[in-house]
């Protein structure tokens, strides 16, 4: 299977992150890192109740793809995990340096594209991605990649806005309680100055199969009755009636 299209999102997302997205996103890194417990999302999913993290994580070779400023990639260094991070967007790396010297947690930071990465195949025991490449990346490149990049039996998570949410939501501004747009040929959402992407479950399904990819679960997160924060893009109260993000988990066979 392939996709042929434009690469103009890479450079186009990078300048995002770099000129905008950084300015408010930075400052929450210190929280993310300071977790003691991982919590997944928008809605910080707890660790315990989803499970994200697969068993026997002391020891593995991790990857996170579109790391931002690598909280994710903290997380799995306490736990014992030996992690990677790659970005973009070398403004989220240097406060991902800066809290890498204020939490003394150490791995390496690599300034690169998630869609090539410069890592021999069968490198990595787990590849991650918490709105990190699920999101920003061509899913046609970096899934391939990620498949590439892990051993037969490797571990693949990802988590990302879920297709429903992108078929009620407009260019700018929060989703409508109706459809906004077509679910087939969904593959790319132009939002404002940056490009996002999002398949549809049964392209996303036949793409990972088409990889390698075994899929073990597929959980579809709800905004708890406790969640009193409304996102700009995102209200609590649409996400508790309907899937604003999801959970992907699954395993590369051999």
């Amino acid at each position: 299977m392939t996709h042929d299209g434009p690469v103009d999102h890479l450079e186009q997302n990078r300048r995002f992150w770099d000129d905008e997205a950084a300015a408010w996103h930075g400052p929450l890194a210190r929280d993310h890192w300071a977790q003691t417990e991982p919590s997944w999302g928008l809605w910080a999913t707890p660790e315990s109740g989803a499970s994200v993290l697969p068993d026997g994580i002391d020891g593995m070779r991790a990857i996170e793809l579109g790391c931002g400023t690598a909280y994710v990639s903290a997380w799995l260094a306490r736990a014992g995990a030996r992690p990677v991070g790659i970005d973009v967007s070398e403004k989220q790396l240097a406060t991902a340096q800066a809290m890498q010297a204020e939490f003394g947690i150490d791995f390496p930071l690599v300034l690169g594209n998630a869609e090539k990465v410069p890592y021999e195949d069968d490198t990595f025991d787990l590849a991650i991605s918490e709105y990190g490449a699920s999101l920003w990346c061509d899913p046609y490149q970096w899934i391939p990649e990620a498949a590439r990049l892990l051993v037969p039996g490797g571990r693949l998570v990802f988590m990302r806005y879920s297709p429903l949410f992108a078929l009620c939501v407009p260019p700018e501004g929060p989703p409508s309680t109706t459809l906004t747009r077509g679910q087939f040929g969904l593959t790319r959402l132009h939002r404002g100055s940056h490009v996002e992407f999002i398949l549809p479950h049964g392209e996303m399904l036949r793409l990972l199969r088409s990889c390698g990819f075994v899929v073990e679960d597929l959980m579809e997160i709800q905004a708890p009755r406790s969640a009193h924060t409304d996102y700009e893009d995102v209200p609590a109260d649409w996400a508790r009636q309907w899937p604003s993000e999801e959970i992907w988990k699954a395993r590369l066979a051999g």
